[in-house]
């Protein structure tokens, strides 16, 4: 079953983690684009008429990375996903992208911003899928 937004469990169990969760954290996103973006009701912004679904991410991407900036974050790494070597044959992902926070509250604090929420539309119009894991570092 795609997932595009945490539910509403997920955000109050990360919420809970920023008291126990302390230093930078980083969110490894997995994430899958549809063929065509599905802005719905809303005139898609392309020029030619219709996005392709990286071309929306990629709209929700100038908006996300300013405010990742904004809260001190920066983008960790961002690459092309080729094949599965170990799991499901069935799943597969476009891009791995991995963005580190300066603590769990940052994103929290990111995500709850009327500037961040305003590019979360190209986001939803772009992907068929996701997954994000918010990780912390073994090394320190």
């Amino acid at each position: 079953m795609p997932s595009i937004d945490p539910t509403p469990a997920q955000l109050e169990d990360l919420a809970a983690r920023v008291a126990t969760v302390t230093g930078p954290i980083r969110m490894i996103n997995l994430l899958r684009f549809r063929e065509v973006a599905d802005y719905g009701d809303v005139p898609d912004p392309a020029e030619t008429g219709s996005s392709t679904g990286a071309e929306a991410y990629a709209r929700y991407g100038q908006v996300a990375m300013a405010e990742v900036a904004a809260v001190g974050g920066s983008q960790f790494e961002a690459a092309t996903a080729h094949m599965t070597v170990i799991g499901p044959e069935d799943e597969s992902w476009d891009l791995v992208a991995i963005i580190e926070y300066p603590s769990p509250a940052a994103f929290l604090e990111m995500i709850a911003k009327p500037s961040y929420r305003a590019g979360v539309f190209h986001r939803t119009a772009g992907l068929a899928d996701t997954r994000i894991y918010m990780t912390t570092s073994l090394f320190g």
